[in-house]
């Protein structure tokens, strides 16, 4: 059942106007059998293999919903390589009753990017009597490049997400060490009280552990709601910590 107040409330593909599910990006598993994909709590998860198209699918959302298909916030309009599809181009996008006041687009491969565009408006930007703060003093005062990439990322959760906001990561873990992915954890649980509405794709089982989240598999040609614990993302990470030394005998032999 659709949520009324959350931002986001479906997103459906218009099967009707793809011209080929033979063709990228439609022939991926995450979008050939999409109709509609509901959401119905604050925090929704995508997960699956590598090459599913989750990460296609969430770009595609993102677009949909008008944000900038390398990331950023709806203000964002630079373009440094048009590598995005088309499918956004084929998503109806339901809104909730409430419009969001914040919202940003994070993907973990082309945050460099939004990080580059983010010096290249300060810089530009004329000091006279009516100029505006500069943008990094959104981001914690300080250029994202000047931090680590861990640290840059971490300085949008913390200072740019400001609450009441659509907030869509793309593998918002990748350059978090475990102890920020648990810090992550913590931001994300102010913003939802804040009333914001989390889609991540992730392959990460300590972000899938958010209470009351809901997780969607990709899996073959399917994708359907699991618990976090019939994700092979868990069981495996859990087999392999249990019993370390024989999975490594297991994957090395006695080495």
């Amino acid at each position: 059942m659709n949520n009324p107040m959350l931002y986001m409330r479906h997103v459906e593909l218009l099967r009707d106007q793809v011209p080929s599910f033979e063709a990228y990006p439609f022939v991926l598993p995450a979008v050939r059998n999409l109709e509609r994909l509901v959401f119905t709590k604050p925090v929704t998860f995508l997960v699956g293999e590598n090459g599913t198209g989750k990460s296609t699918l969430l770009e595609g959302i993102a677009a949909a919903w008008g944000f900038n298909p390398e990331g950023g916030t709806l203000n964002f309009s630079f373009n440094t390589r048009s590598s995005h599809s088309s499918l956004y181009e084929f998503l109806r996008i339901a809104r909730g009753v409430k419009r969001p006041k914040d919202g940003f687009f994070l993907r973990a491969e082309s945050y460099y990017n939004v990080a580059s565009y983010i010096d290249e408006l300060d810089n530009d930007e004329d000091p006279g009597e009516c100029a505006q703060p500069p943008i990094k003093d959104s981001y914690g005062g300080k250029s994202l490049h000047e931090q680590s990439h861990g640290e840059s990322f971490f300085a949008a959760f913390v200072h740019r997400f400001g609450g009441r906001g659509l907030y869509i990561l793309d593998e918002p873990e990748a350059a978090l060490s475990p102890v920020r992915q648990m810090s992550l954890l913590v931001r994300m649980h102010e913003l939802v009280l804040q009333h914001s509405q989390f889609i991540i794709a992730t392959h990460s089982p300590i972000l899938m552990s958010y209470p009351g989240a809901e997780i969607f598999l990709l899996e073959g040609e399917a994708m359907r709601p699991v618990d976090l614990e019939e994700t092979e993302h868990f069981s495996v990470t859990k087999a392999f910590m249990n019993d370390r030394k024989g999975m490594l005998h297991e994957l090395l032999g006695d080495t």
